[in-house]
């Protein structure tokens, strides 16, 4: 039993349209999870002053999917947030990070599936 050259073109071409809707579609996947997961740690950050929980964000979202890339950076730009997140020897951890990305791993991962289930069925 073999694949006939119409079928393999066929097959790319099916490959093709999804790659093109998918990567779309990924792209609004990771911004909004991204805006979440800001969300959710300026609402678990310890407030002392209020700068910490001000300085949560992440990077441009406008260059997500630009070259393939769909990558963000969340974070504090507060030098003394990793401590807070991590603690330190005289210090308890006091994460606010790592539970934000955490509540929002499961949404995320079910938005990709259900893209790559969608762009494979046409």
């Amino acid at each position: 039993m073999g694949i006939e050259n119409s079928q393999l073109r066929r097959f790319s071409a099916d490959i093709a349209r999804a790659k093109a809707t998918t990567g779309k579609l990924a792209q609004t996947v990771v911004r909004k999870t991204a805006r979440d997961i800001v969300r959710d740690a300026k609402i678990l950050a310890p407030v002392d002053t209020g700068n910490l929980k001000a300085s949560i964000g992440h990077s441009d979202l406008r260059s997500v999917g630009q070259s393939g890339d769909l990558s963000v950076e969340i974070g504090p730009t507060a030098n003394y947030g990793v401590f807070l997140e991590m603690g330190t020897s005289r210090a308890p951890a006091q994460p606010f990070m790592g539970p934000a990305a955490d509540r929002n791993t499961g949404p995320f991962e079910q938005a990709l599936a259900q893209i790559a289930e969608e762009g494979l069925r046409g």
